[in-house]
């Protein structure tokens, strides 16, 4: 480490040096939805106090995934694109008390169209079109 100019003072700081690999696409969908405190539970939380259930499809979990990877962000990135995908919803959804369920399908997560929102009588009652989240 002295050799790419770290100074000694702070190389003594780091108790081990090691290298890790980078997370793949099923490990990041693991991070999304195992942990206690999971992203994907945490923002099923919040549309739940809003009376909304949120549900994620698998791929759209694995788009989610994907784009963590492409980006290079990994786990750390992940919450940046789920709040993004979500941005809208949660803004609408205060208002909304028509409103039961939010669906996040592959399509969404991939900036295709938007979250889809179901009625109480499980119509859809609102699907977010690309331009919308733009505008």
């Amino acid at each position: 480490m002295l050799k790419f100019g770290l100074i000694p003072e702070f190389i003594g700081r780091l108790p081990v040096v090691t290298t890790l690999e980078a997370l793949d696409e099923s490990a990041l969908k693991r991070i999304l939805t195992e942990p206690k405190n999971a992203l994907v539970r945490q923002f099923q939380k919040l549309l739940e106090m809003d009376g909304v259930t949120l549900e994620f499809h698998e791929d759209a979990l694995g788009s989610i995934a994907k784009e963590a990877i492409k980006r290079g962000t990994g786990a750390r990135g992940l919450r940046a694109i789920i709040e993004a995908l979500m941005l809208d919803v949660m803004f609408e959804l205060p208002s909304r008390d028509d409103v039961k369920k939010c669906i996040v399908t592959k399509e969404a997560a991939q900036h295709e169209a938007g979250p889809t929102l179901l009625g109480k009588d499980g119509k859809v009652t609102k699907v977010f079109r690309k331009s919308e989240e733009t505008a």
